[in-house]
């Protein structure tokens, strides 16, 4: 065997090796080139969209479809690249036109590999000894074999982006729209009642789940982004976060006590910290620069705006749980800000409670 057809042969495995490990190990971070492609052209959009200026969310939009395409393309390629490096040496003597000359340039060397991994007998040419023969039959076995990899991939990816999808409108309608976790309280208990609140919490653990290891199955999701924050990862976990910090910390402990031990709300939190922890850990999220200890008066402003809410809708909190929320929420809040600027969404999107101007009384 020639040095080309080893390095052929070298490169047709590693491409096989990452098609294995992307689409049937399937867990995030592991494959061996897919990850390095899936970001070199996530960051030649993002180029590209800061010079689209108003249209930027509607190119950034078009990421996900984009590098899907590129992917299978960048794998189709790989895998034929190989096959017509151990293919080029046997143009003209093994591997023979049907009729007329022979080209043995690489470019012929090309076409032969792209036919073989798709029809057995390699177009207008065809192999002439044992071994070559087994080498197109391979190589067509190898091309129906990723073809109905890949297509079985692409369904399970846009089932997941579906699932995530529903999560995430499912908690924006609970918000009324707004984004906002307190209105989310006060529209699940109406009048203080938590029984509401604790089946809608219980429904939502399973999508939540099913959305995280979505994310850890299939890491293409992460970048699927939509020009609307509404459906964005780090905009719903941000809401979740958020609506079991203020369970634990602004609600009446007395009357609420069993709803901020509950394993629905345990759930939930961890749900979605796992959630946003599995995207800050395998992909390239910002390195998140804010000072949140010189943050700590926009949180309890945050915290006083929340609690304002819970209050005009009848729910009694508490009036010493500033300090415990400010200390909560500086523990995941920079994970959401370390992936949210990522996706090309501002942290005004993300968070959408609106902070009152007045300071609580510990600010």
């Amino acid at each position: 065997m020639m040095l080309e057809q080893m390095l052929g042969v070298i490169l047709t495995l590693l491409f096989l090796a990452d098609i294995f490990l992307t689409v049937l190990y399937a867990r995030a971070g592991s494959g061996l080139l897919a990850p390095l492609w899936n970001r070199a052209v996530w960051t030649v959009l993002r180029g590209l969209a800061h010079l689209a200026g108003r249209r930027r969310g509607t190119l950034l939009s078009l990421a996900g479809p984009l590098i899907v395409v590129s992917l299978f393309g960048f794998w189709s390629m790989g895998l034929t690249l190989g096959a017509a490096l151990v293919i080029q040496p046997e143009l003209g003597a093994a591997i023979r036109a049907s009729g007329g000359e022979t080209h043995t340039d690489f470019l012929t060397s090309l076409l032969v590999a792209g036919n073989s991994l798709s029809i057995v007998g390699g177009g207008d040419h065809s192999p002439y000894t044992t071994g070559t023969r087994l080498l197109f039959l391979m190589n067509s076995l190898v091309g129906a074999s990723v073809v109905s990899l890949v297509l079985s991939y692409l369904v399970q990816v846009y089932s997941g982006l579906r699932e995530r999808n529903a999560l995430a409108l499912t908690v924006d309608l609970m918000t009324d729209g707004t984004g906002d976790a307190a209105v989310m309280l006060a529209r699940l208990m109406p009048e203080g009642d938590p029984s509401n609140l604790k089946s809608q919490l219980g429904n939502l653990v399973g999508s939540l789940a099913a959305t995280k290891e979505a994310h850890h199955f299939y890491p293409l999701l992460f970048y699927f982004r939509f020009e609307e924050p509404r459906y964005a990862v780090s905009r719903f976990s941000f809401v979740l976060l958020d609506a079991t910090t203020l369970i634990e910390t602004a609600l009446d402990r007395q009357r609420y006590g069993g709803l901020a031990t509950s394993a629905a709300v345990a759930s939930i939190r961890r749900g979605a910290r796992m959630l946003i922890e599995t995207l800050d850990s395998h992909f390239p999220t910002a390195e998140d620069r804010t000072d949140l200890a010189g943050e700590t008066g926009r949180l309890r402003r945050s915290y006083a705006a929340a609690t304002r809410i819970l209050e005009s809708a009848g729910i009694p909190v508490r009036s010493d749980g500033t300090e415990a929320y400010v200390a909560r929420r500086e523990e995941w809040e920079p994970l959401v800000r370390r992936v949210a600027p990522t996706l090309g969404y501002a942290m005004s999107e993300i968070d959408q409670r609106p902070p009152t101007s007045q300071t609580s009384a510990s600010d």
